[in-house]
C-alpha cells in the first residue's frame, strides 16, 4: 500500500468555485439571482461572474492580492464570491456599517489592491481613503450602481461594475488555485482600530463547510433562500458558495425589516433563511407577524437564542435550526442536530433543548468543551463550564500578519481555542454560557450571564435582554440587566428583579436593572455588551448588603 501516493488524478485542489460551474450546467435556465425587477439564472450568473473575473485579472491582480468589497446583499455581492477567487485573487468583504476611520484602518491592513464600493457608501469610502497617508498605496476604485439610487460615478472610480460584466471575457479560463490551501477569503473578526484580526481562509476550508453546512441543515435541492444575514459577515455563513452547489434563488435585499421578510416569504415562496437571534425576536414580536402558509427553515447562530424567542418564532410556523460558528471556522460547525424522538416532548422542553448548540457536524474532526488552563476533558455534567475547543478542516489558515495572535489561539495541543465558556451535557451536546470577558464573578461564583438573560426573556414584557457585570463594594461584582420593553406589557425594575427572584439561584438575580427603548447593537445584530459594561462601571459600584442570602 505504501507506493499508492497522491497523482494528478486523485488530488485536484478543493475549491467551491466548481459548484458554479456545475449550476450552470443542471441548473442553467433555473433563478439564481432576484433582486427587486431583475432576475438571473444560473447559465447567466456563471457567465457574468467570468466575466468580472477577467476583468480583475485586466488591472493586474495577482494571486493572493486581497480585493475588497463594501455592499450590501446585492447581486454584485453575491457574484464576487466567485468572480474575485475566480481571478486568483482573496475575496475581502468588510461591513458595511463601520466608521470611516475603522474601514480606512482595514483597507491599509489588509493592503487591498482593488475595491469594489456600492452607491450608497461612496462618501464614506472616500472618507475612509482621505484618512490615507499620503505615501501609502490606495486600492483601484469601482463603483456599484443601482438604478433605485442614482448616485453618479465621479472620476475617483476608474468604472463601473456593469461595465466590468460588458466588456469581460465569459471564455476566461478561471485561475485555479495551485493547493487547496491556497487562500480565498479574509474577514475581519470586529471593528477594532488597534489590533485588526484578518482571518484568512482556504478553499479547502470554504468547500468543506459549505458542503457540512447544507448536509446539517438538510438544505434540499433548488431552494429559495432570503438573505437577512448580511454576506459580508463571514461571508453570509459560507452560503453564498452553498447556494451554488444546490442550485438555489438567491433572494437579495439591500435592507430588511420584519413586514419586508414576510412580504418576500408570500412574494417568492420563501423556503429557507438565516438569521441572528435579534432577526428571530422581530419576527416574532412584529405587528405583521402571522401563521405562516408553508414552512419556513430558519438557521440561527450568532448568540445563544433564548428558549423563550424559539418558542415564539416557531409557534408561527418558522422551523429553527440552531448552530453554532464562528468568522474562525467560514460557518457553522456545531449543530443541535435534532432526535426524532425530542418531538414528544412539551413545546418548551423542545424550545428548550434546541437552544443548546449540539454537537459537531460531520465536516468537524473533534469537538470538546475544556479546562484552559490544563486543557483536560470538563464532566459532562451539565454545569463545569470550560472553553470551546475545535480541530477541522474549515479552521482559518490563521489571522493575517498576526503570528502571535494565531499561536495564541491554535495551540500546540492541536486545538483552535474559541474563548467561548460553555457546559458538556451527558448526551453529549454542549450548550454556550458565555463569551470567557462575560462570566460575571460574584462573591467567588462563576454565574452566566446568558443563563440569566434566558429568564428575562420568559417575562411577557421584554423584547430585548443583556445581563453584564456591575463592581460591587462586598460581591465584587454583580449581575446588572439592560432590557427593552416590547409595549404589550408593562413591568417596571423592581418586577423584573422579583420575576428573576422566583425563578433564579438569589445570587444570580440582577441587583440592578436598566430599561432602555432600545440596547445598543452591532451590525450583525448582536447586542454590544462593551457598551454596557461600560455603562455599568461608569455607575460606580453599588451597595449590596453583606447580609444578602447567597442561597
Amino acid at each position: 500500500m505504501d507506493e499508492l501516493k497522491p497523482t494528478p488524478p486523485n488530488s485536484s485542489p478543493l475549491t467551491p468555485i466548481t459548484f458554479l460551474e456545475r449550476a450552470a450546467t443542471i441548473y442553467a435556465d433555473c433563478p439564481s439571482i432576484v433582486y427587486n425587477n431583475t432576475t438571473h439564472n444560473w447559465s447567466q450568473t456563471h457567465s457574468r461572474c467570468l466575466k468580472v473575473a477577467s476583468s480583475i485579472a485586466s488591472f493586474g491582480i495577482q494571486r493572493n492580492h486581497v480585493v475588497s468589497v463594501v455592499a450590501p446583499n446585492i447581486p454584485a455581492m453575491y457574484e464576487l464570491h466567485f468572480a474575485v477567487p475566480m481571478a486568483g485573487a482573496v475575496l475581502n468583504t468588510i461591513n458595511l456599517r463601520l466608521d470611516a476611520r475603522t474601514i480606512s484602518v482595514l483597507l491599509r491592513h489588509s493592503e487591498s489592491k482593488l475595491l469594489f464600493v456600492d452607491c450608497q457608501s461612496k462618501s464614506l469610502i472616500l472618507e475612509a481613503l482621505s484618512l490615507f497617508p499620503p505615501e501609502f498605496h490606495r486600492p483601484v476604485l469601482v463603483l456599484i450602481e443601482d438604478e433605485e439610487f442614482p448616485i453618479p460615478k465621479t472620476d475617483e472610480f476608474i468604472t463601473t461594475y456593469e461595465e466590468l460584466v460588458e466588456r469581460g471575457d465569459s471564455g476566461f479560463n478561471w485561475i485555479r488555485p495551485k493547493s487547496e490551501f491556497d487562500p480565498i477569503a479574509m474577514n475581519y473578526t470586529s471593528g477594532t482600530t488597534s489590533a485588526p484580526k484578518g482571518v484568512v481562509h482556504s478553499h479547502r476550508g470554504i468547500f468543506v463547510v459549505s458542503l457540512d453546512s447544507l448536509i446539517e441543515w438538510a438544505v434540499p435541492k433548488q431552494p429559495v433562500y432570503l438573505w437577512t444575514l448580511p454576506m459580508f459577515h463571514a461571508n453570509g455563513w459560507s452560503y453564498p458558495w452553498g447556494m451554488a452547489a444546490v442550485g438555489g434563488t438567491n433572494i437579495c435585499l439591500r435592507k430588511f425589516d420584519a413586514g419586508i421578510i414576510y412580504d418576500s416569504i408570500n412574494k417568492h415562496g420563501v423556503t429557507h433563511i438565516c438569521a441572528a437571534p435579534v432577526v428571530l425576536n422581530m419576527l416574532s414580536n412584529s405587528p405583521d407577524s402571522k401563521p405562516l402558509k408553508h414552512p419556513v427553515y430558519i438557521m440561527t447562530a450568532g448568540s445563544p437564542p433564548p428558549a423563550a424567542v424559539l418558542f415564539r418564532t416557531e409557534s408561527l410556523g418558522f422551523v429553527v435550526h440552531h448552530g453554532y460558528g464562528l468568522t474562525e471556522t467560514g460557518g457553522l460547525v456545531i449543530s443541535c442536530t435534532w432526535k426524532n424522538h425530542w418531538n414528544k416532548f412539551p413545546a418548551n422542553e423542545r424550545a428548550r433543548l434546541k437552544s443548546r448548540q449540539g454537537v459537531r457536524t460531520l465536516g468537524m474532526a473533534k469537538v470538546d468543551v475544556v479546562d484552559p488552563e490544563s486543557g483536560v476533558s470538563v464532566k459532562r455534567d451539565g454545569s463545569t463550564l470550560g472553553e470551546i475547543v475545535l480541530k477541522g478542516a474549515c479552521v482559518m489558515l490563521g489571522y493575517f500578519k498576526d503570528p502571535e495572535g494565531t499561536s495564541k489561539c491554535m495551540k500546540d495541543d492541536g486545538w483552535f481555542y474559541t474563548g467561548d465558556v460553555a457546559v458538556m451535557h451527558p448526551d453529549g451536546y454542549l450548550e454556550i454560557k458565555d463569551r470567557s470577558k462575560d462570566v460575571i464573578i460574584s462573591g467567588g461564583e462563576n454565574l452566566s450571564s446568558v443563563e440569566v438573560e434566558s429568564v428575562l426573556y420568559t417575562h411577557l414584557a421584554i423584547n430585548e435582554a443583556a445581563v453584564v457585570a456591575r463592581p460591587d463594594e462586598f460581591w465584587g461584582e454583580t449581575p446588572c440587566a439592560f432590557v427593552s420593553l416590547n409595549g404589550k406589557h408593562k413591568a417596571s425594575e423592581k418586577d423584573i428583579i422579583e420575576f428573576c427572584r422566583a425563578k433564579l439561584p438569589h445570587y444570580m438575580v440582577p441587583k440592578t436593572v436598566i430599561i432602555k427603548q432600545e440596547l445598543p447593537k452591532t451590525s450583525t445584530g448582536k447586542i454590544q455588551k462593551f457598551v454596557l459594561r461600560d455603562i455599568a462601571k461608569s455607575m460606580g459600584k453599588s451597595n449590596s448588603s453583606k447580609k444578602m442570602s447567597r442561597m
